[in-house]
């Protein structure tokens, strides 16, 4: 809608120049784009994604309960096709170690304490995903945003210059069994996200019951330099 506004003239003008700007702000308000819901701007996050040639991510925890054997953090860049290299730390019988990670199209090899040489493991030993899993479409991160339920709209929150809008919503346990296999598959999550005005997720904070007869456990997981290219080769 184009609006048209005339100076005013004589002791109608302060009247007219107030009509004219109710007149122009109603128009411009017909111009303006309808907001999004918060599942139309989960779906958009999830695809931007499973489209980008590669992010960093950081998957952690501030702590795991007592006695529990788990991911406590895994660090690194995810590529598409799937595809990862980074850490894996992982608490076991009460001992928490690093080990360097790579994997690509379904080997998942790691150079553990005390060894100089790659070996192929299988993650679910340590109750750790398939790295390369964590950028599947299907199967990985991505899959939270649009499996997630009753996404709700918190706040804006501002980092620096960039403007994020955090979403509130509740993930069913099979989904969140897809990333951290030792998760509840029958349970419930709490999640939130934060997403960027341009529609990336930021992070993502999730807690429930991740691990069997233990308290309720929280993680971070954030995402950082969307684009990344990095060609990821078995060692």
């Amino acid at each position: 809608m184009t609006c048209v506004s005339r100076r005013p003239a004589g002791v109608l003008g302060a009247a007219a120049v107030l009509g004219a700007v109710l007149t122009l702000s109603s128009c411009t308000g017909d111009d303006a784009a309808p907001s999004r819901s918060p599942e139309e701007v989960l779906a958009e996050a999830k695809a931007n994604l499973d489209e980008t040639s590669g992010v960093r991510i950081l998957l952690a925890t501030e702590k795991l309960p007592p006695g529990v054997d788990g991911v406590v953090s895994a660090r690194g860049i995810g590529t598409h096709p799937p595809a990862f290299e980074g850490e894996l730390k992982v608490s076991a019988a009460g001992i928490t170690a690093d080990a360097a990670v790579v994997a690509v199209d379904g080997p998942v090899e790691a150079k553990l304490p005390f060894t100089t040489e790659f070996v192929v493991i299988d993650p679910a030993d340590y109750g750790a995903p398939d790295p390369a899993d964590l950028l599947s479409a299907d199967q990985g991160l991505s899959s939270l945003l649009t499996d997630a339920e009753g996404a709700e709209e918190v706040e804006e929150v501002r980092e620096g210059e960039r403007v994020l809008t955090e979403y509130s919503a509740t993930l069913p346990g099979d989904t969140v069994a897809r990333v951290i296999p030792s998760a509840d598959a029958e349970g419930s999550f709490d999640a939130t996200f934060l997403v960027s005005d341009d529609d990336l997720l930021d992070e993502a904070v999730i807690t429930g019951p991740f691990y069997p007869d233990a308290d309720e456990v929280t993680y971070t997981i954030s995402f950082d330099d969307y684009g990344t290219e990095k060609d990821i080769t078995a060692p």
